[in-house]
């Protein structure tokens, strides 16, 4: 006598996991890497907010504090009395949105090139990073998106402190323009975090002093932080206006001017150059970046 065993149904339903597709993936990851980053950052949050404020507030307390208190001119400016309260509130109010500018400017090169030499250099921490389930390029973005929500936290951060530290008869005369900051700030951010990018894919670990000596300095004196790139006509060499027309590669100038047109009433840079040319720097930083990111990867 045979036995039959009876074989399984094969109307039974059979348990599958849902298949994810690239895109959705990929989508996942990068919420991962950027929730990855703001839980280390509200780790540190205190230790963000003090590299965040002290250049600025110190800035401002030199310049708009201490110069006016002991009657050293600013702004170009000099004198007592009404005169030198108009020309010290003249001078803040250039300085304020500059301030601004060089912080979104700062917090791009520490939250994203620095971190980047490092996970490079002796953690090889990026080697992590880029096990994740999405593309390389897109590890790198993340990087950038999260030090550009850096740049606008620290750009909310220092506009009400450096609005506020002056001495008494100096008026910084902030006037918010609220389409320009919601459209410009944003744009301004990714740029200098983009910035980052390429700095931290091009300097070693080893030669980030050089870094900050010979690219970050020039782009931060250079970067129209104190004065106006309109007021930089009178310096030139016969009809050339030579420093007005050099600085026009340094992406800071545009930063600063459009902090200058979101938050006062002061001469500045026309818009419809500002916001062509950020968005220029933000591509072509972009490309640098992520391709100095693949090959460091791959290398």
């Amino acid at each position: 006598m045979t036995t039959t065993v009876p074989s399984p149904s094969s109307h039974a339903p059979i348990a599958t996991e849902p298949v994810r597709s690239a895109a959705s993936a990929s989508r996942i990851a990068l919420q991962a890497l950027m929730l990855r980053d703001f839980v280390v950052l509200r780790k540190h949050f205190l230790e963000f907010v003090a590299r965040t404020v002290v250049q600025p507030f110190l800035l401002c307390f030199v310049f708009l504090y201490v110069f006016p208190k002991i009657g050293q001119a600013v702004g170009g400016g000099g004198g007592s009395g009404a005169g030198s309260a108009r020309a010290s509130s003249a001078f803040a109010t250039v300085l304020v949105p500059g301030v601004v500018g060089i912080s979104i400017m700062f917090q791009g090169v520490q939250s994203v090139a620095l971190q980047m030499a490092q996970e490079f250099g002796y953690t090889r921490e990026i080697e992590d990073r880029v096990q994740a389930p999405c593309p390389i390029w897109l590890v790198a973005s993340a990087k950038v998106l999260s030090g550009a929500m850096q740049g606008i936290i620290s750009a909310i951060i220092v506009l009400p402190i450096a609005s506020v530290v002056h001495a008494g008869g100096v008026e910084a005369h902030i006037n918010l323009h609220w389409w320009i900051i919601l459209t410009l700030v944003p744009i301004s951010c990714v740029a200098m975090a983009a910035l980052g990018l390429v700095l931290g894919t091009s300097f070693e670990p080893r030669n980030i002093g050089l870094m900050f000596g010979f690219v970050v300095l020039p782009i931060t004196f250079l970067g129209g932080t104190y004065y106006q790139w309109t007021r930089l006509g009178p310096v030139k060499i016969g009809a050339w206006h030579w420093l007005q027309t050099i600085v026009l590669v340094n992406p800071l100038i545009y930063v600063n001017e459009g902090m200058r047109a979101a938050f006062t009433n002061a001469q500045h840079m026309h818009l419809y150059v500002i916001f062509p040319v950020l968005l220029g720097f933000c591509t072509l930083f972009l490309s640098i970046g992520l391709r100095n990111f693949r090959r460091r990867v791959l290398a």
